[in-house]
């Protein structure tokens, strides 16, 4: 809960920073307990963060922000796209990397307070969290 609660604090805060630079327009921002994606961007402008990014390190929280603000005004992953998201963040191939390396599976809490990475499922193995890794 105080991760769901720290994410609904988080998020739009970030979010109205990184949009002076992104440009578009969001209507909302949602935090979800999505099983297969960090971020996501809908057409009607709506953001939604995974909670489980609030475990991850501030740089690619930003860089997740920044991805689906880029989605605002393309909805693909288009070069302008790409070109659009290292304008903001010239680094998100690192992030990238990390998200593909360390968020290969699901970052859970284990008990005992401990960061753990498990495997999404036997569905889609090697599927990471992210869809922005395609």
């Amino acid at each position: 809960q105080r991760y769901i609660a720290a994410a609904r604090e988080y998020f739009p805060k970030r979010a109205a920073h990184f949009q002076q630079f992104t440009g578009g327009t969001y209507s909302r921002i949602t935090i979800r307990d999505q099983k297969t994606r960090w971020g996501s961007c809908s057409a009607r402008g709506t953001l939604s963060f995974n909670w489980r990014l609030m475990l991850a390190p501030p740089a690619i929280l930003d860089y997740v922000v920044v991805h689906e603000l880029c989605h605002l005004t393309h909805m693909n992953h288009s070069p302008a796209f790409w070109q659009a998201v290292e304008a903001v963040c010239p680094d998100y191939r690192d992030s990238r990397r990390w998200l593909k390396e360390t968020g290969s599976g699901d970052i859970a809490l284990c008990q005992g307070g401990t960061l753990g990475v498990g495997q999404i499922g036997d569905r889609h193995p090697g599927l990471f969290l992210l869809n922005v890794i395609q």
